[in-house]
């Protein structure tokens, strides 16, 4: 049984209605924010402006996995205008300066939407990038400053090995590596191994000598099993929803069976190591991204946490099980996660959100 293809056909969900990302995506927007400052810090002690305008005068940028905004205006703006500051620190004319702004994501991404939503007033060139991050999407040594936020711990493809009869892998009765045997858990962090692996050698290439690169991943602290992690966790529970509709006749076992969600949070020290690995980026700065307490003070509900996964996850689920599913099954995994122990005994703080800036290393 052949695994699940590249995720390249499930983006967020497109367009501005109740389940879009573009109105239910405040929890990354709350990562986005908290990593303003750090970028800026960056930018201010890192980023060589004279290096790069010496041959020209534009800076290019690059926001991968993108979605449909508007959390991806946010980091352009804010690295744009630290970038602007550090021109006028350093007595250089930022209004000569032209940026020019590459958004990217799936081709199936909702790319009318993002650019109906591009701010009035922004002060730079924007262009659409399609296709799968995984790979080339620009030339050689072309961009001075990349960044991805919530995106890298999304598989290229789910493990071929968990969908397969005949592997010790086999991940039968679960969508995920959730409580599943070493071979499943294996399989996952060896194809997130070979992915972060094809992401870095593509991104060596296309920044240039002395440019950074921010990532921000949602990330289990090590030591912590799977099950006890609420990132993974949640996902279980997706699994058990589909188990209890399967019993119901509402989906064959067979078709739950063959799914498996196609996403990864790694350790900090395994994000490390591929980085290390990897041998072309010097690690400026790994460390929590620490969020400010919401506006009104409260704790995010029940309601918003779910519009907020199904805004991500509902494509995917579409595209295996059908239309026909979704809303039914939206209800059984909203009472799932109303009474865990797992989802209720923890907040958004517990989760750990890492911020990783990478200054790509000369010669």
């Amino acid at each position: 049984m052949a695994a699940l293809a590249s995720t390249e056909a499930f983006p967020m969900n497109g367009g501005d209605g109740s389940y879009s990302y573009n109105r239910n995506s405040s929890f990354q927007r709350g990562g986005v924010v908290s990593a303003k400052a750090l970028i800026s810090k960056a930018v201010a002690e890192i980023f060589d402006v004279n290096q790069f305008i010496t041959s020209s005068n534009s800076i290019s940028v690059a926001d991968l996995g993108c979605s449909v905004g508007p959390n991806t205006f946010i980091v352009v703006k804010n690295i744009i205008e630290s970038v602007e500051q550090k021109c006028q620190s350093q007595g250089l004319d930022s209004q000569v300066i032209e940026f020019q702004v590459f958004f990217n994501d799936h081709v199936a991404n909702d790319f009318n939407t993002l650019f109906k939503s591009l701010p009035c007033d922004r002060r730079y060139f924007a262009a659409g990038v399609p296709g799968s991050f995984y790979g080339r999407l620009f030339p050689k040594a072309s961009l001075h400053f990349v960044n991805s936020s919530y995106s890298l711990q999304w598989l290229s493809k789910v493990p071929e090995e968990v969908v397969d009869r005949n592997s010790p892998a086999w991940n039968k009765g679960r969508i995920y590596y959730t409580n599943a045997p070493n071979e499943v858990i294996r399989a996952y962090s060896t194809q997130f191994a070979r992915d972060v692996g094809s992401f870095l050698k593509a991104r060596a290439e296309e920044l240039v000598c002395g440019g950074l690169m921010a990532l921000l991943i949602p990330c289990v602290p090590l030591g912590t099993p799977p099950s006890q992690s609420p990132l993974v966790a949640v996902v279980d529970l997706l699994g058990e929803s589909l188990l209890d509709m399967a019993n119901m006749g509402l989906v064959s076992e067979d078709k739950v069976d063959s799914f498996n969600f196609p996403k990864y949070n790694p350790t900090p020290q395994e994000l490390e190591c591929l980085i290390e690995s990897n041998g072309c980026f010097t690690i400026v700065k790994m460390e929590p991204a620490v969020r400010a307490p919401m506006a009104d003070g409260k704790a995010p509900t029940i309601q918003m946490f779910m519009l907020h996964l199904r805004a991500a996850w509902e494509p995917l689920i579409k595209e295996h099980f059908g239309s026909e599913i979704i809303d039914e099954l939206f209800v059984q995994f909203t009472k799932k996660v109303a009474i865990s122990s797992t989802l209720s005994e923890c907040s958004y703080k517990t989760v750990l959100e890492l911020f990783v800036l990478l200054h790509r290393k000369t010669g």
